[in-house]
This record gives C-alpha cells, sequence and structure tokens, in this order.
C-alpha cells in the first residue's frame, strides 16, 4: 500500500494524521506542499480523487484567500486550480491519497482512517 500527506509540520491536524497513518504501522511519503507546492495538473488528479472542486479544498477564511480575490464568483475552475498551485499555502489540509486510487481532506484527522486498512 502506498500513501501520500500532503503535510504541513506546523499544523496539529496534519500532524495528528500523520500519527495516525504511522500509527497502522504505515510510513507514507510526506509531501510538505509549502516546500513542494502540487501542480495545477497534480491538484486536478487530487480534486478528481476527492470529489471536490478547488474551493473545497481551500482555506477560504485565509487573508491570502481574500487579497487575491479567489472569493469573486466568476472565477472559473481553471483559474481557481492555478491560484492554489502558485499559494499552496492556502491548500486544505491534510490530503491523504491511498494508491492512487483514493483520497480523503483528513478534517478531523480521524477520516484518514476511512481510507486506510484496520488494524
Amino acid at each position: 500500500m502506498q500513501v501520500k500527506i500532503y503535510h504541513n509540520p506546523r499544523c496539529s491536524k496534519s500532524r495528528e494524521a500523520l500519527r495516525l497513518i504511522r500509527e497502522r504501522g504505515i510510513e507514507p511519503t510526506v509531501i510538505e506542499y509549502q516546500k513542494t507546492p502540487p501542480s495545477a495538473e497534480e491538484l486536478e488528479r487530487l480534486l478528481t480523487l476527492l470529489g471536490k472542486e478547488p474551493r473545497e479544498i481551500m482555506r477560504t477564511q485565509d487573508a491570502l484567500y481574500q487579497e487575491a480575490s479567489l472569493d469573486d464568483p466568476g472565477l472559473v475552475r481553471e483559474t481557481l486550480v492555478r491560484a492554489l498551485a502558485q499559494r499552496p499555502a492556502l491548500l486544505e489540509r491534510p490530503i491523504v491519497v491511498v494508491d492512487d486510487r483514493q483520497a480523503v481532506l483528513a478534517r478531523p484527522p480521524e477520516k484518514v482512517l476511512d481510507v486506510l486498512p484496520d488494524v
């Protein structure tokens, strides 16, 4: 089983999800997305796996979201995805991907258990 976590080590929710993964004996690939931002193409794959729209994985309450005028309802998906790729701090975290076939936005962190095998 291959598990990836889009992780922010400063985020308590992200740290908790990582702990839950490791408690199940899984050592995930940790992607510190602020150091290594996902491309627009990678974000599109994540959105597809999650079954979500761009704003559903954005930190819409963040000042950066407002400053970039991303709350404009006229913005199309491609523009929002590109904006997220350029501003990785806006990515809601953590996102956990299993075997490149399923993913979950682990908020609350226990949601990660939905995509992991029972121990």
